[in-house]
């Protein structure tokens, strides 16, 4: 009977807390800008975060996210080379102030270099803002990953969809 009563407990506990979190995938398509505009032309994220509400108005959770940065050709006089594409993998906290529909945040971490070779990633920041549409949102951010020698950062404009 104790064990039916915990079982029974545990299930009524897991809805709720089921009801006070919130999945998110987002999808952005990606400007660089600063050091990352020398070469690289555009590029795209994919985002994934867990957020709890902390009370009405705010989130809470961990983030995680896929950054590409596409390499451009760049002239110089002794001939042209290629820029190697840079991959990331941002691995953090994000946090989320709603005001109705509008929301403002942040998402920070270490952003996992994954290529090309020598990247060996840095610190990641993205502060945003977003409207929401209810299970859809617009976002605007800023994106940056410090690395040895610059900042790979981009302007973005993408969706999100609450699952």
């Amino acid at each position: 009977m104790k064990k039916l009563l915990l079982l029974t407990a545990l299930v009524v506990l897991s809805f709720t807390t089921a009801q006070s979190q919130n999945f998110n995938i987002g999808v952005s398509g990606s400007l660089p800008v600063g050091d990352s505009a020398d070469g690289y032309t555009f590029g795209a994220q994919l985002d994934f975060s867990y957020l709890f509400d902390i009370n009405d108005s705010f989130y809470v959770g961990p983030m995680a996210s896929l950054f590409y940065y596409n390499g451009d050709e760049i002239d110089t006089p002794i001939g042209t080379f290629e820029v190697d594409s840079a991959v990331f993998l941002p691995i953090g906290g994000s946090a989320r102030f709603m005001l109705e529909e509008f929301f403002f945040g942040a998402d920070l971490g270490y952003g996992i270099g994954i290529s090309p070779d020598g990247n060996d990633g840095g610190f990641f920041y993205r502060p945003k803002v977003g409207y929401s549409f209810g299970t859809v949102a617009a976002i605007l951010s800023y994106s940056g990953v410090s690395v040895d020698g610059g900042t790979f950062s981009s302007v973005n404009v993408g969706v999100e969809f609450g699952l």
